[in-house]
């Protein structure tokens, strides 16, 4: 269950992505309009400590995938990985982080793979009460519930293309980028799909290989 705050960003999470985008390799640059959200989903983090939220951006014909991870404090080692910080208006300074070089996201983008999670139930806080918020993005591991998910460690990212590789030990996991809605991946292989508005088709998100 991810909880959303009705609060004021500084800068806004679009504003972080804008500078963030940019300097990706992965990222065609056009001139004709600046970066637009698509929708976005959510993991848990089983400690509630940090907010884990992927958004889909769509800009120059290509919709980019953009997993980022928020703290209340600065993730050890992920300098590199730092998209800046932001003033949230109810739970103060938050870090953002590029949630690929996060280990709690690792863990929970496998976890949702080999067990079939879905995104997240999300709510919204209203006067002191929880009111249910759909999904702008609905997405689902291709595992079954009760499956075996490995203790993750993982090495830092590594991306080539528009695919991001991440080493966690037992597993490896490839996190797409950029969305080719038309390739929905290998019906036998570990894989996160979804599907947003006006994409009906699963897209393959990101797959997962062990050993």
């Amino acid at each position: 269950m991810a909880i959303i705050h009705r609060a004021t960003l500084n800068p806004s999470k679009l504003e972080l992505i804008e500078r963030y985008l940019p300097v990706q390799p992965w990222f065609t640059k056009d001139g004709s309009a600046p970066p637009e959200m698509r929708g976005a989903y959510r993991f848990d983090d089983p400690d509630g400590e940090v907010g884990l939220e992927t958004h889909l951006i769509s800009h120059g014909g290509k919709v980019y995938q953009v997993s980022l991870s928020y703290r209340g404090s600065e993730l050890h080692g992920g300098e590199d990985s730092l998209l800046g910080t932001m003033e949230h208006s109810v739970l103060g300074t938050r870090w953002v982080y590029d949630a690929c070089a996060d280990p709690v996201y690792v863990s929970a983008l496998a976890a949702a793979i080999l067990t079939g999670q879905e995104e997240a139930q999300q709510f919204v806080e209203v006067d002191g009460a929880l009111e249910p918020r759909a999904s702008s993005v609905t997405v689902k591991g291709s595992g079954a519930p009760g499956s075996e998910v490995p203790s993750v460690t993982p090495a830092a990212p590594v991306t080539e293309g528009s695919v991001t590789s991440i080493d966690g030990g037992e597993l490896t996991l490839l996190v797409n980028r950029v969305l080719d809605p038309g390739t929905p991946g290998p019906e036998n292989s570990a894989t996160l799909r979804g599907t947003w508005t006006e994409q009906e088709a699963p897209v393959l998100l990101a797959s997962l290989s062990q050993g």
